[in-house]
């Protein structure tokens, strides 16, 4: 009798970086940059990581591609179910939040995990937002400022002293602090790209900018000692 084996994904192959978020007076705002990294080469240009599953909620992930593209799938059927059933109820961003947390704890409990970290941010109904954070390991949480990846070190303190100091903010001073935050990230980490997309969920709806470049200055290298 033969035993059937398993192949687990020891490491992450195809990876995005950091995804940063911050809630602003009428919703909730989430950006990544749009480079597919294949280990140091900066393979695609072009990948988007954010989803959006419906009116109300939206996924990005950092981490291995290929698994993003598995949750988004797994999350589509979760979707078409509920809609299947017809009875008026939207998932929201906090259902999906618990279910994206227990289904990551429970791979890795099998010692088979995702090679992601997940920020889901969303609007109700009742103009109530969510924004949250899980990783590899199922453990979450959930503020008004998360980040993933190199942002998590880099682009959060920034975020969270922007919105101690205006809590009220805008959705342009909202859009700024997330662009500063790529900017400094595109600086730092060296699996960054500066071309991003920037979505934001509002009572109204979602909105998902297409990417673009932003402005960039490497002058600023010149202040780095021994570069050339």
């Amino acid at each position: 009798m033969s035993c059937s084996s398993f192949k687990h994904t020891l490491e992450p192959t195809v990876t995005g970086t950091s995804v940063v978020g911050i809630k602003y007076t009428n919703g909730v705002m989430v950006a990544a940059d749009c480079l597919g990294s294949y280990g140091s080469l900066a393979r695609y240009q072009s990948i988007s990581r954010i989803y959006k599953m419906n009116d109300q909620v939206v996924v990005a992930a950092s981490g291995d591609y290929a698994d993003f593209q598995y949750i988004k799938q797994t999350l589509e059927e979760l979707q078409e179910s509920n809609d299947s059933l017809q009875d008026k109820h939207k998932l929201t961003a906090k259902a999906v939040f618990s279910y994206l947390t227990r289904l990551m704890y429970n791979r890795r409990s099998n010692f088979n995990p995702l090679w992601n970290n997940f920020v889901v941010a969303g609007v109700d109904d009742n103009k109530i937002s969510t924004l949250g954070a899980v990783d590899l390991l199922g453990l979450a949480f959930e503020d008004d400022t998360v980040g993933t990846g190199f942002g998590a070190y880099l682009a959060l303190p920034l975020l969270r002293e922007q919105y101690e100091k205006n809590p009220n903010m805008t959705e342009e001073e909202a859009r700024k602090c997330l662009e500063d935050s790529l900017r400094i990230l595109h600086y730092r980490d060296a699996r960054s790209s500066n071309k991003i997309e920037i979505v934001k969920i509002t009572p109204e709806g979602v909105t998902l900018s297409d990417p673009y470049t932003l402005e960039t200055n490497w002058e600023i290298a010149d202040l780095v000692s021994g570069y050339e």
